[in-house]
């Protein structure tokens, strides 16, 4: 069920907060070079691995040392150490100083990591879930909790999102982290902002590993310096290479006040196919109850493409006529490109599986593809019985990610297999139900995916049905 509704704009407040004159508030350009390396730690030379990071991280006014002279750099690194040199990145970015932040919550005793410790938690960066981990050696793991959260997002640009997508859903690469693992989301993020490009030919992270103060080094300064970010050198297959959901869309023209469904179809795909989850448009005068009509249009549309995950709307407009439109996965907000990202990348890996086996061809037609997909769905999906409005089986997530799903979540998957062997396809509604309509090698035909899995086995009635044969079924 899609959810329409046009809540109350919403209004914000502002923070003020007091910063010192030579420091900018929540800034990257707080992050400075103030003094340079000349051979203070004992143990580092020039020859050493991780040389620049090291020494990147004296520079930069994270590191002193230690008492002895050395860095430490084979070492291995404790959490609270992590903790200490999160705690000030998160302070100088915030206020150009490293210990202003921490500096708050250092009188409880205890370890030197606890205040860093607090200050991270305050700034809900971390949660209680290190608190007693602080004095034990660090996994690799747990360095990328610590790490992924300590900046904001648009200071952490997805520069490799794409080939990790891929390279992950293919299972070629980072083969070494699944679901299971322990944060790996948070792993998979250093991978996509160039934090982390792994090592060996499949860019393993060895999750469990203990990091020594070298290697973390490394992770540390391409935090603090975009410069020194990495990008994976990995070759993938052509039929993973190059594509995401964006991509899938027929790029359309931006039309600032659509009129008809035609036009509103336009400016719906122009948003799709740029990336965009918001929709922004202008109709001077507009009234409540037009807004709400020019909502339902555009949800209308937006339900044809199904398998792009956007099923629910915010909506705002002002007096001046401005409609703005932010869609979104089953009401879940932000959670929405988290949604979406897992999805490609498991259908992708679905996709790979079938080539890899032979189950697909080059030499198929297009129905037979499509015919294979349909049996996929059909086996490896249970209907949702108990899904209500905001549950996750209405978008193909659910359907890759727990085997379940309702008619949108069928036919989102669906289309988003058929839309990756760039074969046509939309999604149409009726009696509120939804199926796929899709050319199959020239002719328009009809499939339900969500009916074909209503019994023990495959039901082959409701592949590739024609307009009449479906309408026997569903109307619309």
């Amino acid at each position: 069920m899609i959810r329409r509704r046009v809540p109350a704009l919403l209004l914000a407040a502002a923070l003020l907060l007091t910063i010192p004159a030579h420091a900018a508030p929540d800034s990257r350009e707080n992050f400075t070079r103030g003094r340079a390396y000349a051979g203070q730690f004992s143990d580092l030379t020039t020859a050493s691995p991780f040389y620049d990071n090291v020494a990147a991280l004296y520079e930069y006014g994270l590191s002193q040392g230690r008492l002895d002279g050395t860095y430490g750099l084979q070492d291995p690194m404790t959490v609270g150490e992590v903790v200490i040199f999160a705690g000030r990145i998160r302070s100088i970015y915030r206020s150009g100083d490293a210990e202003a932040g921490p500096g708050r919550y250092g009188g409880e005793g205890g370890p030197a990591a606890l205040g860093y410790l607090r200050y991270l938690q305050a700034e809900k960066v971390l949660g209680t879930e290190l608190d007693s981990r602080l004095a034990a050696p660090a996994v690799r793991a747990e360095v990328a909790h610590v790490l992924a959260n300590v900046l904001p997002a648009e200071e952490l640009p997805l520069i490799n999102d794409q080939i990790v997508t891929e390279g992950y859903a293919s299972r070629k690469f980072i083969t070494d982290v699944t679901e299971y693992t322990p944060y790996y989301r948070d792993i998979l993020f250093l991978y996509r902002a160039g934090l982390s490009v792994g090592s060996g030919e499949t860019g393993s992270f060895l999750p469990e590993e203990p990091i020594t103060r070298g290697a973390a080094a490394a992770m540390l300064t391409r935090l603090v310096d975009p410069s020194l970010r990495l990008r994976p050198d990995w070759t993938l297959s052509e039929r993973t290479g190059g594509v995401s959901l964006a991509d899938l869309v027929p790029a359309g023209e931006y039309i600032q006040a659509p009129g008809t469904p035609e036009e509103m179809d336009e400016a719906v795909r122009h948003m799709l196919s740029s990336g965009s989850s918001v929709l922004a448009l202008q109709y001077p005068g507009i009234t409540p109850s037009e807004a709400q009509r020019v909502m339902e249009q555009a949800l209308g549309v937006v339900k044809t493409y199904c398998e792009q995950s956007y099923n629910s709307v915010h909506c705002t407009y002002n007096q001046a006529g401005r409609v703005t439109m932010t869609f979104s996965a089953a009401n879940l907000g932000e959670r929405t490109a988290e949604y979406r990202e897992e999805t490609m990348a498991a259908a992708l890996e679905v996709r790979e599986r079938l080539w890899d086996s032979g189950q697909i061809t080059a030499s198929m037609t297009d129905a037979e593809k499509a015919r294979v997909y349909f049996a996929w769905i059909c086996e490896n999906c249970t209907y949702d019985y108990n899904a209500g409005d905001r549950s996750l089986s209405h978008i193909p997530y659910g359907l890759f990610a727990n085997g379940t799903a309702v008619c949108d979540g069928y036919t989102g998957a669906y289309n988003l297999f058929l839309k990756l062997e760039d074969i046509p396809c939309t999604a149409l509604s009726g009696n509120g139900h939804i199926w796929t309509v899709a050319v199959l090698d020239g002719e328009e035909v009809h499939i339900d995916t969500t009916w074909g899995d209503t019994g023990d086995s495959v039901d082959y009635g409701f592949f590739a049905m024609t307009a009449v044969q479906s309408w026997a079924h569903h109307s619309w």
